[in-house]
């Protein structure tokens, strides 16, 4: 790059910098929407901030320097990430909820839009650690004509993502059972399964996944290889993954051979 361009390469890496603090994480194809700059000129960007030890880069993207495997951005900076295909993942994963059933819904972003969905099928007890998911299903102005569900709240530590964790959470799921069970996660892949970013959560979700006679993981193909700091199950206990048709074919046929079924929805 030629001397000319340098104050705008330095004005355009500030900004990504500051992106990747202030959202506790940022995607490729986020920053080159945002900037209006091709997908190499992002990633050229991304190793020069991580040569200089400004930023970590990860699958798909860079988190802060600060303990990236653990860190866990918060609830407001993760649901804006790849939402048209959160969007798909959830409508497909709500076409395998029965009226009348029981359903475990554990925290995440993806899992919160599951729940949108969920309000328009009937009669369902849903099990949730999520305070978020629980007020969207127990708001009456939300509710949809085919009645509220029951929710039941685990109660339990608050993370940053408003998941509830840790022992009171993990009882009251070991004493309950679910017809099935929805769950996200911070990273899954071939050899290290499905992980979570701290060790309660990861104890809460296998809990959850003891408790359900089915269990469908939604996650978009960023999830794909990215790395949690405690792996909470191995893929072959997943009945069902739902991904969006940006994970690659041969990402694909991964998963597909060791989970029982592979969804893959088209993203809008």
């Amino acid at each position: 790059m030629s001397d000319t361009h340098q104050p705008l390469a330095g004005q355009r890496r500030t900004l990504i910098l500051d992106l990747v603090r202030t959202r506790g994480g940022v995607r490729v194809n986020e920053l080159v929407r945002e900037l209006g700059v091709s997908d190499m000129t992002v990633r050229r960007d991304l190793d020069t901030l991580a040569r200089q030890g400004l930023l970590h880069k990860v699958h798909g993207g860079a988190v802060p320097i600060e303990d990236p495997v653990v860190r866990e951005p918060g609830f407001e900076a993760k649901s804006s990430w790849h939402l048209p295909a959160k969007e798909a993942i959830a409508r497909s994963a709500a076409e395998l909820v029965q009226p009348g059933s029981a359903v475990g819904l554990a925290a995440g972003t993806t899992t919160y839009e599951v729940a949108r969905c969920l309000r328009a099928i009937g009669g369902l007890t849903v099990v949730t650690n999520a305070l978020r998911i629980a007020d969207l299903l127990e708001d009456p102005g939300t509710e949809s004509a085919s009645g509220s569900a029951t929710v039941i709240r685990t109660g339990g530590v608050r993370t940053p993502s408003d998941a509830l964790v840790g022992p009171v959470a993990d009882q009251a799921i070991r004493s309950l059972h679910v017809n099935v069970l929805i769950l996200g996660c911070h990273g899954l892949s071939a050899d290290g399964g499905l992980m979570a970013p701290n060790l309660a959560e990861a104890e809460t979700n296998r809990t959850f996944l003891h408790s359900a006679r089915r269990v469908v993981v939604v996650a978009d193909h960023t999830k794909w290889n990215s790395v949690g700091l405690v792996s909470f199950a191995p893929l072959d206990q997943v009945d069902v993954l739902i991904t969006d048709d940006g994970l690659s074919e041969e990402h694909r046929a991964a998963a597909a051979a060791l989970v029982g079924e592979l969804v893959v929805v088209p993203t809008p």
